[in-house]
């Protein structure tokens, strides 16, 4: 019956492929297991370096994503002893309603969806990014997709419109890295808290092997699920909406650290609060508070956001998602940051 809703199938090359198509070597195998078990020191307490994730909301160009990459690069460095920081690498993008859907789906932004190219090219932008020594992070949306690029990442999410999902949650436990669950788009946490309790589990289901075959998957489960609070019909990063998480960790003994999300339903979808949000997670941590183990930033080499105009070239290094604060911004947030746990430090 599905020859009634299904208008073609096309074949995609393997997991295996792809990988060797595009492969990564030694030194950036280790360098991504290790920045994996630095995240996870951070968010478990051992290491008590700030978590900085930022980025593009999503990559459409490889080569401001790669001038992005060195510029973060050049001003994090400097900064290591007191801040981890991590670059977005976003090549798909979960969308409320219609709209464009990453690179990976869609690389000619033009609704062509050409995704064997699309696949190639987001994992070779990958690559080339992690050539300048910056962990990388995602979101996963298509469980598919994990399997041709989970290997080039050292974080990643289960986002606000997928942390419900029981497949999402099973997919998390068997994930190699540090995974967050978001909480809902209508401000929801408790059903993110949630996919971090199965994620934690030893689970068994349907999934793919190395060559795309259909097979049952055991996954061990992934100790480093965590929560982001990326605010809903209205921000949650005050410290009300942090005790009230710190309570539901109690009643469920967990004892993992939380992220802020200063962008989306928390900066009021106004990309310039997301400064607002820095400021009041700093006054949080100054006045004792020691959950918050990390921000999340949306940030590009400059502000704002465009629209895909059929014909019209697109203007250099401007999101074409999410509204996203400049890199001049981003670095005067990163020396804020550094100054002020330094402080703390210090003291």
């Amino acid at each position: 019956m599905r020859e009634y809703t299904i208008k073609t199938i096309e074949k995609i090359f393997s997991y295996k492929k792809i990988k060797k198509l595009y492969p990564i070597n030694r030194k950036q195998r280790n360098f991504i297991l290790k920045s994996r078990k630095t995240v996870a020191n951070i968010l478990n307490g051992k290491d008590k370096r700030f978590l900085v994730i930022c980025g593009p909301c999503s990559i459409h160009e490889e080569s401001s994503a790669f001038e992005y990459a060195q510029k973060l690069k050049g001003v994090s460095k400097s900064m290591s002893q007191y801040l981890y920081v991590i670059m977005r690498a976003y090549f798909e993008k979960s969308r409320t309603f219609l709209g464009w859907k990453g690179m990976l789906n869609d690389p000619k932004m033009d609704n062509s969806y050409d995704i064997n190219s699309g696949i190639s090219i987001s994992r070779k932008i990958l690559i080339k990014l992690l050539n300048t020594k910056i962990p990388l992070a995602t979101e996963f949306i298509n469980p598919i997709v994990l399997n041709f690029l989970e290997d080039l990442y050292s974080w990643c999410s289960i986002g606000a419109r997928t942390s419900e999902s029981s497949i999402h949650r099973e997919m998390a436990s068997g994930i190699p890295m540090p995974v967050a669950f978001k909480n809902s788009t209508n401000g929801e946490i408790k059903n993110a808290v949630y996919g971090m309790q199965v994620a934690k589990k030893k689970q068994k289901f349907l999934g793919t092997d190395k060559n795309g075959r259909i097979c049952i998957l055991s996954t061990k489960g992934n100790q480093n699920s965590h929560l982001v609070l990326r605010g809903g019909e209205k921000p949650n990063y005050y410290s009300k909406n942090i005790e009230k998480v710190e309570n539901i960790f109690k009643k469920f003994r967990l004892k993992s650290k939380i992220l802020i999300d200063c962008s989306h339903g928390n900066s009021s979808y106004n990309y310039k609060n997301q400064i607002k949000v820095v400021k009041s997670v700093l006054s949080q941590i100054k006045m004792g508070n020691s959950s918050i183990a990390g921000i999340i930033l949306e940030s590009n080499l400059y502000s704002g956001k465009q629209k895909i105009v059929k014909n019209e070239k697109l203007k250099y290094g401007i999101s074409i998602t999410d509204s996203c604060i400049s890199f001049s911004t981003t670095k005067k947030i990163l020396k804020k940051l550094y100054k002020f746990f330094k402080n703390i430090k210090s003291n």
